[in-house]
């Protein structure tokens, strides 16, 4: 019965604090694992080892460089997936035609793993930058436009048939209803575009690791034998990602204010 009540306070409380208690416990578990294992550091660092290596790679400055470059290759990879996504997903789902002459391309280009694609890329794109970048491009791309379709697609039909028996036009029935009808959709496939963005970048930086990006930082770390030091990249990536997602998220909010959902 004590589970049951904790549970029953945890979900009476606001977000943050649950959020709290279980990376709290988390830490706690690592903490023991560690303890009860006896690993050593390299194989295994504790949550202090992990903190104190923390406070040093933020202190010289080496985080924070690395954590730079990797988010300016994650942002554009998300914006110019998206710039190429939402036309394109508009086309597939509106023209029939055109999904057949192009879907079964894009359906088979998924089955090509990014990592064999990005060497290609750096040896097309002369610049490193903009390589890496690519590379987000293309893991971000298909799953924002698989979401673009589907709510284009989720639109009902009698509201189409409302709008053209208001006279509506092309543009009108377009930013009245698909727009709407859609975003939420969309903006789901946006929220699993953010975190892939940090990925796409990731690889394009193991790709071509030019001392720079947090994907160079942590090739360094494992080479090193430094655990401590993959952890604390690992962790940083995690949160890049958690920012990105929670920025979605408050457009999200924003954007879908019109919406009511029920137990809300």
């Amino acid at each position: 019965m004590p589970w049951h009540i904790g549970i029953r306070w945890l979900r009476a409380q606001p977000t943050w604090l649950t959020v709290t208690v279980s990376f709290l416990l988390l830490l706690a578990g690592w903490h023991l694992l560690v303890q009860l294992g006896q690993y050593d550091r390299f194989i295994l660092p504790g949550p202090a080892d992990v903190w104190s290596q923390f406070l040093l790679v933020l202190g010289d400055g080496r985080l924070l460089k690395h954590t730079f470059y990797t988010v300016s290759e994650s942002l554009p990879g998300l914006f110019i997936g998206c710039l190429v996504a939402i036309p394109l997903g508009y086309l597939l789902a509106k023209s029939p035609l055109a999904e057949r002459l192009l879907s079964p391309y894009l359906i088979a280009s998924q089955a090509i793993p990014v990592l064999a694609i990005a060497p290609l890329l750096t040896i097309w794109v002369r610049s490193v930058y903009w390589s890496r970048v690519l590379v987000a491009v293309l893991v971000v791309f298909f799953p924002l436009l698989i979401n673009i379709i589907a709510g284009l697609r989720s639109v009902p039909v009698e509201l189409y048939d409302l709008m053209h028996s208001l006279k509506a036009g092309r543009w009108q029935i377009f930013r009245k209803l698909e727009v709407p009808a859609a975003l939420p959709i969309i903006l789901a496939g946006l929220k699993v575009g953010a975190t892939l963005s940090v990925i796409g970048a990731l690889v394009g930086e193991f790709v071509q690791p030019k001392s720079q990006g947090l994907g160079f930082l942590l090739v360094t770390a494992r080479y090193q034998f430094k655990t401590d030091l993959v952890f604390v990249v690992l962790l940083t990536l995690a949160a890049i990602a958690l920012t990105m997602y929670g920025a979605v998220a408050l457009l999200e909010r924003r954007w879908l204010r019109w919406r009511v959902v029920n137990g809300d």
